[in-house]
């Protein structure tokens, strides 16, 4: 497996770092490869952002983590993606990555108060905030020297 970014110096890979057309699924690589290395600091693998991917795809965490541990590169998971669980068309991978990027959980009210609580330390509005604004934003702010 090659060299696990250390997630306790630095964050992972953006939501917006599309592979393949897939949003999230490079920061969740990185997730997991830090996991497996031992220096994922406070990032979870098969977190429920990862699991928006995950279950989009219908394909097991569990899977996704042997075959990343098996020294995968992103293009050999991006490849077992598109060849395992619920077939896919570049279309639907480009609108599921697009609603991804534009979910505003401030309109979700059972996600509004939780919202509002992570924004507001980090200086952002959450009434026009992104959930992947607010993932930059936090990792920003994690990291700043």
């Amino acid at each position: 497996m090659s060299t696990p970014k250390n997630l306790t110096k630095e964050p992972p890979r953006s939501p917006r770092n599309h592979l393949g057309n897939y949003a999230i699924m490079a920061r969740m690589i990185d997730k997991c490869r830090a996991d497996l290395g031992g220096v994922v600091g406070e990032y979870h693998y098969a977190c429920p952002l990862d699991q928006m991917l995950l279950g989009f795809k219908g394909v097991d965490a569990g899977d996704v983590k042997k075959l990343i541990s098996s020294g995968a590169t992103d293009e050999q998971v991006l490849a077992w993606f598109d060849s395992h669980g619920t077939p896919k068309t570049p279309e639907e991978i480009q609108a599921w990555s697009g609603g991804v990027e534009g979910y505003h959980p401030y309109e979700n009210v059972e996600k509004r108060d939780w919202f509002i609580g992570e924004c507001t330390p980090l200086g952002i509005d959450p009434e026009k905030s992104t959930l992947v604004d607010y993932l930059e934003a936090d990792d920003l702010a994690s990291f700043k020297s």
